[in-house]
C-alpha cells in the first residue's frame, strides 16, 4: 500500500508513532472512514505488528514522543494505544502528563466504547432472530387489534439506531416493539 505524499511529508517519511523505521502504512483513526490526511497517522509495519500483539508494551516506549505530536491523529492513536497499558506505571505518568484536546480524547477512547445492546424487560440481552413474549397488552398504532400478553414474537429484527426498539411480526403485520415490553422467550 502506498503512502499519499502529504502524509510521507508530514514526518519525513517515517512513522509518526516509532519515529525510526520508514512508514509503510496509511492508518486511518477509527472511528474516522474516510482517507482525509487528518484522520491518517503514517505508521511502520513493526508499530502495525505490535498494535495487533497485546504484549508489545515495551515497544510503546516510543510514544513517549509521538504523544506531543501536532497533529491530532497521531495523537489521538498515541492516546489510545497508550490506554491499553494504563496499569504500567509509564503509560499511566504519562497519560496524567499530556494535556489533550477533549476532542482528541474523546477521538482515541472511541475504540473501547461499546455500542448500547437491545435488552430486554429482564436485562437479558437481545440478538437478531431471537423469540420474545410480550410481558403486556399493547394497542398497536396504525391498526385495528391490540397485541395481547404473552403474544410470541418470532424472529425479531434489531433496530440499529435505537437499542430500545426491535421490530416482530404480529397478525402478519410487522412492527415495531419496546425492548421494556418484551422478555427473551
Amino acid at each position: 500500500m502506498s503512502i499519499s505524499l502529504e502524509l510521507k511529508k508530514r514526518n519525513q517519511d517515517l512513522c509518526e508513532l516509532c519515529n525510526s523505521e520508514i512508514a509503510t502504512v496509511e492508518f486511518t483513526v477509527s472511528p474516522k472512514s474516510d482517507s482525509s490526511v487528518e484522520n491518517q497517522v503514517a505508521v511502520c509495519e513493526t508499530c502495525m505488528k505490535a498494535m495487533d500483539n497485546k504484549d508489545s508494551a515495551f515497544h510503546w516506549r516510543c510514544i513517549e514522543g509521538s504523544i506531543w505530536s501536532p497533529f491530532p491523529s497521531v495523537q489521538a492513536l498515541s492516546y489510545r494505544i497508550l490506554n491499553q497499558y494504563k496499569e504500567e506505571a509509564w503509560a499511566n505518568d504519562l497519560i496524567n502528563s499530556v494535556d489533550l484536546d477533549e476532542n482528541t480524547i474523546q477521538w482515541a477512547l472511541s475504540a473501547f466504547e461499546m455500542p448500547d445492546a437491545h435488552k430486554d424487560a429482564f436485562g437479558n440481552i437481545l440478538e437478531n432472530g431471537d423469540n420474545v413474549v410480550l410481558t403486556q397488552a399493547l394497542n398497536v398504532k396504525g391498526t385495528n387489534f391490540t397485541a395481547s400478553k404473552g403474544t410470541v414474537v418470532k424472529r425479531i429484527k434489531l433496530v440499529n439506531d435505537n437499542p430500545e426498539q426491535i421490530e416482530g411480526k404480529i397478525n402478519d403485520q410487522v412492527i415495531v416493539i419496546l425492548t421494556k415490553f418484551v422478555k427473551k422467550g
